[in-house]
């Protein structure tokens, strides 16, 4: 009986106020969101397209970048869409368990997309490193298992999480200071002890940014230190040349991660619209940018592009 009084006390639904403090310019924030989400999805089904019909490139490189297009599809999917409804139709409302569907696919795909650029690293690692071996190593069941051990670790790091929001009672109210339902957002909401919940957060976050991280610098220590013993400085930068597009990535996926954290260090009395609009960069940014990344510093996608709109002139 006391389990069940505890997990009935969650509301039926929560209410998202956007952006607190900038209520009154939603709308006029919305058009760059709007912009830029219409530009994530364009480019990143542009290069799921490209990437599919073009059997050149179905490489492992061109895999890894087709498995980070689907991520940064659903990361900005999964929020956009209904913070647009917030800014436009004031469209508040969300029901509890979608709320932890929304959390889930945020934070997991998150962790995924993370995954994704170090597999990218290590591809790069031994295409560089090791180029006699790059065929034999990066096999197509190999890059299976990288995706499959991508999903499983962001799955079974964030399974958790709503079970742990769901036995809470809810006394604070149902009105979460954000866009879209984030995880700590939600644990404010709470009464009793959640502590368990705060540092679990905070666990997984290090966990994933500081080791991925770790291994993204070790990969291009020793692609540098390749790099570094080739014959002409013509082989150093066409072989250097073949990593800027990953580079590109992974700063624009852990540049606002990182001044997001830093942000809320060191500016914990900063407006609560600042750290919400960092917040909403970062699911905007990358996914926005990266198409336009792989597609201008890499040859063959670039000229499948320019050839598409060559025919459609012509």
């Amino acid at each position: 009986m006391a389990a069940s009084n505890i997990t009935s006390t969650h509301p039926a639904a929560f209410l998202l106020v956007g952006i607190p403090g900038l209520e009154h310019l939603h709308v006029w924030i919305s058009i760059p969101f709007c912009f830029a989400y219409t530009l994530a999805l364009l480019g990143n089904c542009m290069l799921l397209f490209i990437i599919r019909g073009d059997t050149a490139l179905h490489e492992p490189m061109y895999m890894f970048l087709a498995m980070l297009a689907i991520i940064d599809l659903v990361l900005s999917s999964t929020t956009l869409p209904k913070m647009l409804a917030i800014f436009w139709f004031r469209d508040r409302e969300i029901n509890f368990y979608a709320c932890l569907v929304q959390m889930f696919f945020l934070h997991s795909f998150s962790i995924m997309e993370s995954a994704v650029l170090l597999a990218m690293a290590f591809d790069r690692y031994v295409a560089i490193c090791k180029p006699l071996h790059y065929s034999t190593v990066l096999t197509g069941p190999l890059i299976t298992r990288i995706g499959l051990a991508a999903v499983t670790r962001a799955v079974t790091l964030m399974t958790p999480l709503p079970f742990l929001l769901r036995r809470f009672h809810y006394c604070r109210g149902p009105v979460i200071a954000h866009c879209y339902c984030e995880h700590m957002a939600v644990v404010r909401l709470a009464c009793g002890d959640t502590r368990f919940n705060n540092i679990y957060g905070i666990a997984v976050a290090m966990f994933i940014v500081v080791l991925d991280l770790l291994f993204v610098t070790l990969s291009y220590i020793f692609i540098l230190q390749a790099v570094l013993q080739l014959a002409s400085q013509e082989a150093c930068y066409k072989a250097f040349g073949t990593c800027v597009s990953h580079i590109g990535a992974i700063l624009s996926t852990y540049t606002p991660v990182v001044i997001s954290s830093v942000m809320h260090r060191v500016a914990q009395r900063a407006a609560p619209h600042v750290h919400i609009l960092l917040a909403i960069f970062y699911l905007l940014f990358p996914p926005m940018v990266n198409p336009i990344i792989y597609g201008v510093k890499t040859k063959q996608i670039r000229d499948h592009v320019l050839s598409l709109f060559w025919r459609k002139n012509v």
